[in-house]
């Protein structure tokens, strides 16, 4: 399974004919993208929640792939709104099945609101695809249950914010990764604008001195297989 990471939270999971496309804010929006809307080509589009670093692309997207589209039950009510037709709509702790395999909803702590301001919800998405968990954490913060959501599904991969001001910063990161005990952990949410810029070294350094897994520090357009 390849993990493509296209800058900021947003990531495509590919695994056979299955392309995944987590929280589309794609080339202009998202100034460290350089894929536009038009050329991502996703059989299934995964939403965290409403904000729009995570969200601007999402519907360009949906209307012209066709893809079918999981998020929150607010959010996904407002992409029906939009005119996106094939839709998903779980709240925390509900699972959409595929065939290649499903997408739980867990908590995660975070403000959420619908693009357009409207009250939304915030969610982690546990992804499992081609015999991989991967857990893209979403907006949170740090807290406990991060080991209760690991202890339920075991991790392989957690895709973890580190760049503070609106997530978790790079500390509390660290002991997030502790919570999870993820085999690899890719850090996500950091330095696209200036009021998340951190020290992605220091993040990967201090993870792999006090836990057994491996930071891989993924530039925009880089891949990791796993």
């Amino acid at each position: 399974m390849d993990i493509r990471f296209i800058g900021h939270a947003c990531f495509e999971l590919s695994d056979g004919s299955a392309r995944i496309l987590i929280d589309p804010f794609l080339s202009p929006n998202n100034p460290a993208a350089k894929v536009s809307a038009d050329d991502v080509d996703p059989t299934h589009i995964l939403l965290s929640h409403g904000h729009v670093d995570h969200t601007a692309d999402a519907v360009t997207v949906a209307k012209r792939t066709g893809a079918q589209c999981v998020a929150i039950v607010e959010l996904a009510g407002w992409l029906g709104e939009q005119g996106v037709e094939n839709t998903h709509d779980p709240n925390l702790g509900g699972t959409v099945e595929f065939d290649w395999g499903s997408v739980k909803l867990v908590q995660a702590l975070h403000t959420g609101t619908r693009p357009d301001g409207s009250a939304g919800g915030e969610a982690g998405l546990v992804v499992q695809v081609g015999g991989t968990t991967v857990y893209h954490l979403g907006d949170t913060c740090l807290f406990g249950d991060l080991r209760l959501i690991a202890q339920q599904t075991p991790v392989d991969v957690a895709l973890m914010p580190i760049g503070g001001h609106y997530t978790m910063d790079r500390h509390d990161a660290v002991v997030a990764a502790e919570l999870i005990g993820a085999g690899t952990v890719i850090p996500m949410h950091y330095n696209t604008f200036p009021p998340i810029e951190t020290d992605v070294e220091a993040f990967k350094s201090d993870v792999e001195s006090r836990t057994s897994s491996t930071v891989v520090i993924l530039e925009p357009g880089e891949s990791h297989t796993a």
